[in-house]
């Protein structure tokens, strides 16, 4: 169970034990949903999110199974999820369809938003290991369950699509093999650091933007609504990481860290420039010919992805520029 930051999320963890949410939690979560400036950065907003969305994953402590479908309980998610969407919506407002092929497409969204400073260069070039430590326990909220929340996705889309998410889901969990699975992998780094790499030991110094880049897409995963924004979100993931993931690996072999470290990051160098085409291709174009109206999605998923990606990157960035004065 997370700590609280706020009223709402005081009120939510307050409840949740009782397996629902009372009306004045509810309320308390409309007024968050209506006052807040950015839904993406509000640590209130953002570990509500994460303690109702876990209990679609591994559960939260004390809180009865039952309370994943509880009607409350819905109620007071999609409150905030459109809180999110909203936020959400401007930030990628400029970005530009070019037309023609899908996965051409997904490349000109990404060039669209390939601008800003990058977290990964810092790493490689100049990161401490106070701030890889850091860096580690932020990304951990996601990376130890890594791709779960985009498998949500595979009973809700079909055919050859299916087929390419599957094939990219049964690497990241490590083709049948525990020890291979990439949340063991980041879980072993962890441990280099001297981390505690039990999921969810490190949500309560994990940032805002950090949390919002791991309740995105358990957002997008857990709603057919937004089957294509998860669709695109994976695709944003696997067409931008190979080159970070070469310089994250870098960066940990120059402050000597051991092989058992670096291969989390040697593997995504590897399976993610097979997985790059499968994805953008097999998966996101088969999908938007089969269903057209998904298209805007995909690419909304992709930017969507990106830019809070960066805006994470850069909290990261001017925090340890701060302390660093």
């Amino acid at each position: 169970m997370p700590l609280s930051r706020g009223p709402v999320s005081s009120a939510l963890l307050h409840d949740l034990p009782t397996g629902t949410v009372s009306e004045p939690t509810l309320a308390l979560a409309a007024e968050l949903a209506a006052d807040t400036s950015d839904a993406l950065a509000d640590d209130d907003l953002q570990v509500s999110l994460f303690a109702l969305y876990e209990l679609h994953h591994s559960g939260l402590e004390g809180v009865p199974d039952d309370a994943e479908w509880d009607p409350q309980v819905v109620r007071a998610a999609r409150t905030l999820e459109r809180a999110v969407e909203r936020d959400l919506r401007p930030l990628v407002a400029d970005v530009r369809d070019p037309g023609g092929p899908v996965d051409l497409a997904l490349e000109s969204v990404i060039e669209q938003l390939d601008s800003g400073p990058s977290l990964s260069r810092h790493l490689s070039r100049h990161g401490t290991r106070e701030q890889w430590a850091d860096f580690l326990a932020q990304k951990s909220v996601y990376h130890l369950k890594e791709a779960d929340p985009h498998t949500f996705v595979i009973p809700r889309i079909s055919g050859r699509a299916k087929a390419a998410l599957v094939e990219i889901q049964s690497d990241e969990y490590g083709g049948g093999s525990p020890a291979r699975m990439h949340s063991a992998l980041f879980a072993r780094m962890m441990r280099e650091f001297g981390l505690v790499d039990t999921y969810g030991a490190h949500v309560d110094t994990t940032s805002a933007p950090s949390l919002a880049a791991t309740t995105l897409m358990t957002m997008f995963g857990i709603s057919r609504r937004w089957r294509g924004a998860a669709v695109g979100h994976l695709c944003g993931i696997e067409m931008t990481s190979t080159e970070p993931c070469r310089r994250l690996g870098a960066g940990l072999r120059r402050l000597r860290c051991s092989e058992a470290s670096t291969v989390y990051y040697d593997e995504h160098v590897e399976a993610d420039a097979v997985h790059e085409q499968l994805a953008s291709k097999d998966l996101a174009g088969s999908l938007v010919a089969a269903e057209p109206g998904l298209r805007a999605d995909v690419l909304f998923g992709t930017a969507a992805y990106l830019t809070v990606e960066a805006r994470m990157g850069l909290h990261l960035l001017q925090g340890w520029s701060a302390l660093a004065a």
